[in-house]
């Protein structure tokens, strides 16, 4: 497991609706600013899910989803619902993370240029305010963002629900597979 992966295992409920992955390297409208993720693909083999290392900017874990060899409709339809709420929080974030950093940035430098500081001090290392007046900034970008934040939030409530009540119809079709399957298999020694 080498490249900083690791694997994820979904098998105890037989969930494994789940399948690769291929990040968002494959979206063409990503922005060009932001770094393609990982092309790592786990062995073909392999029988759960990879989990990489955090994205520089949006700090999110991708993940290389295991593909069963025979996923149902309902499964795929659970893959993909997965894979584009993680693409969609990867997006969102990255975005915000690129929008905090800058705007951070800006009010530093127009906090020391309040007070006749330059950027860097004597001996070049950069100079940094009080815990007070950084609080300052975070309060304001919070509220600046309060409603992009509230959108987010439903919408991440809206889709983890999704995900959810799919994970329950795939793990009731998967049991009431395995019973019927049972059943045919006790029922076929009888006929003969």
């Amino acid at each position: 497991m080498g490249r900083g992966l690791t694997c994820r295992s979904l098998c105890p409920v037989a969930l494994s609706a789940v399948s690769t992955r291929f990040c968002s390297s494959e979206q063409k409208t990503q922005q060009s600013s932001a770094p393609e993720r990982s092309t790592f693909r786990p062995p073909p083999g392999s029988t759960c899910d990879w989990i990489g290392p955090p994205n520089p900017l949006s700090n999110l874990r991708p993940i290389v989803y295991h593909v069963p060899e025979n996923e149902s409709e309902l499964e795929k339809r659970l893959r993909h619902l997965r894979q584009e709420t993680e693409d969609w929080n990867h997006d969102f974030w990255t975005q915000q993370n690129i929008s905090f950093s800058k705007e951070k940035d800006s009010f530093i430098v127009s906090q020391l240029k309040a007070k006749d500081l330059t950027v860097r001090d004597e001996q070049g290392r950069r100079r940094s305010l009080n815990t007070e007046e950084m609080a300052e900034f975070y309060k304001s970008f919070l509220d600046k963002n309060r409603t992009r934040h509230m959108s987010y939030n439903k919408e991440w409530y809206r889709r983890n629900f999704t995900i959810t009540l799919l994970m329950a119809r795939v793990a009731l079709n998967n049991m009431w597979r395995t019973v019927r399957h049972g059943r045919k298999k006790t029922s076929s020694p009888a006929s003969g």
